[in-house]
């Protein structure tokens, strides 16, 4: 059967499309000048994103993995740390721990998909993490007052990954502002498709210029326009190294006519998609679908289902039904990494063996799937008919 291309992209804006050839133009595509600089495409894009959550200041930098590991080194992370995070993650959260060279304390996933809160209050209680580096993982948000709560009480940082809700909100409140830090990505296949990139947004200053400064500003920290005050960077210039890991003026370009009114649209037009994906999967018998609190606003990009009960061998001819009938399914609970997706045990390079109760359980039948938004409703209804057919060829 000819497969559904899960990873086709809507085009970029014209005016996205006009600014970058107008940089290819003149050749200006790095972020700073030193002659007559006006603001860079980045900089607008840094204070354009800043005031839309709304948080103080802004950082672009290559990529969301980048903003996490300068997040964590603008708290104070050192070699041979403990960092809090979700055990249910994709490698770059992990990385970036490891990245700071501290390690990765795990905390359990619940059925529902979000970080176990009873399993971080034992760990947070132990005094061992003072930062929570928070995976949002595919747009599942957990109780995030009761998260803030737990951190606060013992002192715990919060740090938001935000690559799969960018345009979400808990009761309101959006996502990347619960905690001190927030990071989004801007990679293809997310919410704003620049190819790659990253930004990190905050509300404190001295956060605000370290990141501005390890990005790898040099002196030129003036031409942001998301940023402190100078005498906040006179704290820092003379101590802070610079890890170049700046975002060009290119993928800025791409990226600023995708936020505000399209971004919404979008939001609105995935969750059109993923509830005709989701009421079609719920319709199959042996399918859990994740709990959906009331306060979680969402926008998913991808939809998670669950197949319960059922065995490593089963799950692998599942996906092979799919991938016979043209549907591209990732599966959490493989032996071995596949792609982008991969899970806790296969990350050896920090201890693996964690106390993590319902991880495995969850994970061995935890199935994914991308929603491009080029499906029409009826793609969407053959998808999930291919599913289960798949589901019942498969059963025994």
């Amino acid at each position: 059967m000819e497969p559904w291309d899960l990873t086709s992209q809507e085009p970029i804006p014209e005016r996205g499309v006009q600014a970058a050839l107008a940089l290819m133009a003149n050749g200006k595509l790095h972020r700073y000048g030193e002659v007559g600089a006006q603001p860079s495409e980045v900089s607008a894009l840094e204070a354009e994103f800043a005031q839309s959550l709304p948080r103080r200041f802004c950082v672009g930098m290559n990529s969301c993995g980048s903003t996490m590991f300068i997040a964590l080194k603008a708290l104070g992370v050192e070699p041979g740390d403990a960092v809090l995070t979700n055990c249910f993650t994709l490698a770059p959260v992990p990385g970036a721990i490891a990245h700071a060279g501290a390690h990765a304390v795990l905390v359990d996933v619940t059925d529902d998909l979000t970080i176990c809160l009873e399993d971080l209050e034992r760990k947070a209680a132990s005094g061992k993490a003072k930062i929570l580096l928070l995976s949002h993982m595919r747009g599942h948000l957990c109780h995030m007052p009761r998260l803030m709560e737990i951190c606060e009480r013992h002192g715990v940082q919060v740090i938001e990954d935000c690559a799969h809700t960018m345009g979400a909100a808990w009761d309101g409140r959006a996502s990347g502002t619960w905690g001190r830090i927030g990071c989004f990505s801007l990679q293809s296949y997310k919410h704003v498709n620049a190819g790659e990139g990253g930004l990190l947004v905050t509300d404190d200053e001295d956060v605000a210029a370290q990141a501005i400064l390890y990005s790898g500003s040099y002196m030129l920290y003036r031409s942001h326009l998301a940023r402190p005050d100078e005498s906040v960077f006179e704290r820092w210039k003379y101590r802070t190294p610079n890890f170049s890991l700046r975002m060009s003026n290119l993928p800025a370009a791409l990226a600023r006519p995708q936020l505000g009114p399209v971004l919404q649209d979008r939001a609105r037009r995935w969750n059109q998609r993923h509830g005709w994906i989701a009421q079609g999967l719920s319709a199959l018998d042996g399918v859990r679908l994740p709990h959906r609190p009331s306060q979680e606003q969402y926008v998913q990009s991808s939809i998670q289902f669950l197949l319960p009960g059922r065995s490593a061998e089963q799950m692998s001819r599942f996906i092979a039904g799919c991938a016979d009938r043209g549907v591209t399914v990732k599966w959490f609970g493989g032996a071995e990494p596949v792609g982008f997706t991969s899970s806790w045990s296969h990350w050896r390079y920090f201890e693996a063996a964690q106390p993590l109760p319902n991880a495995t359980s969850v994970l061995a039948v935890l199935c994914d799937l991308r929603i491009p938004l080029s499906l029409t409703e009826e793609d969407c209804r053959r998808i999930t008919a291919a599913i289960g057919d798949a589901l019942t060829s498969t059963t025994h």
